[in-house]
C-alpha cells in the first residue's frame, strides 16, 4: 500500500490515543504493514488470566476457542511464556518463540489447530502498570499461507512506533476484581501446584523434576531442548518421561494434555503461578 495511506492510518491511531476507537485504529495501521487475517490483544500480568482487550477476525472458528485458551490453555503459548521470560519489546514472528515440537505438541493438535492459524506474529509492549500487551497478528484458513518475508520486514520496521503506542494507550491498564483475588497469597511455581493437585486428587507423587519435565512437554520441547533447559542428558529426560507416563498411567503426550488442561484451569482460578 502506498506510504501516504500508511501514514494516514498512523496519524488516526495517534489521535485516537486514549479514546475508545484506538483499538480499530490501530488495527487498521497494522493491517497496512502485514497483510494478516485476524487480530487479538492480549493483556498479561504476571500469571492471571489474560485480559481480551481487541479481537478482529474474518472467520469466526479463529476465536471459538478462546474461552479454552483464557481459562489456562494460555499457560503452554508460546507468546505468554514470551511474556513470563519477559522478553524485550518488539515484533516476534510465532517461529522465534515456540519451541523446536511445537507443531508436535499435545498442545497445538489437541487446541492450536483448531483455531485454524496457520503463521502469527506479536507485537509485545510493557504497560507502567507491570502488564505486557501482545497485539498478535495471524493468518488462518482465510488466505491460507504464513506472512510473506516483506509483512515480517515491515512490522520489525514499525515495531518501535507500534510498541510505543500499544504501551502508552494501555499505559494505565489495572487488573480486574478476580486477577486481583486469585493473586492474593503467596505465588506458587507450576510444578509445585502440579505436584500438589496430583497427590492430593490422584494419590500420584511427582518429582519437581517430572513436573518440570511435563510443563516443557506440554509447551513442545524435545528431549534434546528439554534437557539443555534443565541442565541434564537427553538420556535422563527421557527417563524422567518413562517414570511420568507410568505414574500417571497414561502412554502419551495427548494424555498428559487431557489430565493437566483442566488442572491449569484450577490453577489459574486460584493464582498459581507457571
Amino acid at each position: 500500500m502506498a506510504l501516504s495511506e500508511t501514514n494516514r492510518a498512523l496519524g488516526l491511531a495517534i489521535a485516537s490515543l486514549g479514546e475508545s476507537d484506538f483499538a480499530g485504529h490501530l488495527a487498521d495501521f497494522l493491517r497496512h504493514c502485514a497483510a494478516y487475517d485476524n487480530l487479538v490483544i492480549f493483556g498479561y500480568r504476571g500469571d492471571a488470566k489474560p485480559l481480551v482487550l481487541h479481537t478482529k477476525y474474518r472467520n469466526a472458528l479463529v476465536y471459538a476457542e478462546l474461552d479454552e485458551y483464557v481459562e489456562g490453555a494460555y499457560l503452554l503459548d508460546p507468546y505468554f511464556r514470551a511474556h513470563r521470560a519477559t522478553v524485550p519489546s518488539g515484533v516476534y514472528p510465532l517461529i522465534d518463540v515456540a519451541p523446536d515440537q511445537f507443531k508436535r505438541s499435545a498442545y497445538y493438535r489437541s487446541y492450536y489447530k483448531k483455531t485454524t492459524i496457520v503463521d502469527e506474529i506479536c507485537a509485545i509492549a510493557y504497560t507502567q502498570t507491570g502488564y505486557s500487551v501482545h497485539a498478535s497478528m495471524g493468518t488462518d484458513l482465510t488466505s491460507g499461507k504464513p506472512f510473506s518475508r516483506r509483512d515480517q520486514t515491515a512490522l520489525k520496521l514499525q515495531a518501535p512506533v507500534i510498541c510505543s503506542l500499544v504501551a502508552r494507550h494501555w499505559s494505565n491498564l489495572e487488573p480486574t476484581q478476580s486477577a486481583l483475588d486469585s493473586a492474593g497469597g503467596e505465588e506458587t511455581s507450576f510444578p509445585d501446584r502440579l505436584i500438589h493437585e496430583l497427590k492430593s486428587t490422584r494419590g500420584v507423587e511427582l518429582s519437581g523434576r517430572q513436573a518440570e519435565v511435563a510443563l516443557l512437554i506440554l509447551q513442545g520441547h524435545s528431549s534434546v531442548s528439554i534437557a539443555l533447559r534443565l541442565d541434564i542428558s537427553p538420556q535422563t529426560v527421557k527417563v524422567h518421561r518413562k517414570l511420568l507416563y507410568a505414574k500417571c498411567e497414561i502412554s502419551s503426550q495427548a494424555e498428559l494434555f487431557a489430565l493437566m488442561l483442566p488442572m491449569m484451569a484450577a490453577f489459574t482460578a486460584h493464582g498459581f503461578g507457571a
